[in-house]
């Protein structure tokens, strides 16, 4: 199931959306606030997605996406797979590909956030050579402003 990481075409953003919405609400919303699930619907993952534009990419077939990633600033924003994905190499596929892209940026220094509890994502991040700096809040985007919570931002050098 490995594939290239590759923009997103105008007619698949959404089913980026709803991979997205799907795999966030399957390893994110048990851990989190009822205030942010409540936040983060169909629509909201869509426009997100929109709004990040060529910072974001996808892998699979054309219409037919099994993962996406994305970056912001000097950090690697977004990344979530469909679950049969898991496990083929296609985490990373996208997660070299936008270390790549940030270095292309001239980052140095690239960092994530992810739950405390996603043990599995954490696990793959170290892997990849990422180093936990520890718990830390965050600030993530929301129709409804800033939303504040607690996560374990890695980081790693990009030479």
């Amino acid at each position: 199931m490995k594939d290239t990481p590759r923009p997103i075409a105008t007619s698949e953003y959404m089913l980026v959306a709803k991979l997205w919405y799907d795999a966030w609400h399957e390893t994110q919303a048990p851990y989190v606030p009822d205030a942010l699930i409540a936040l983060r619907t169909k629509p909201d993952f869509l426009r997100r997605l929109q709004d990040m534009g060529d910072r974001a990419c996808t892998i699979g077939p054309t219409n037919a996406p099994f993962g996406f990633c994305a970056i912001k600033d000097d950090a690697l924003d977004q990344l979530f797979l469909h679950p049969r994905a898991r496990g083929t190499g296609a985490a990373t596929a996208l997660i070299t590909d936008a270390e790549m892209r940030l270095r292309n940026a001239g980052v140095t220094k690239a960092s994530l956030d992810c739950l405390k509890e996603n043990t599995p994502a954490l696990r793959f991040y170290s892997k990849m050579g990422w180093t936990s700096e520890g718990v830390q809040s965050v600030v993530l985007d929301t129709s409804a402003g800033p939303f504040d919570l607690d996560c374990v931002v890695m980081t790693k050098k990009l030479l």
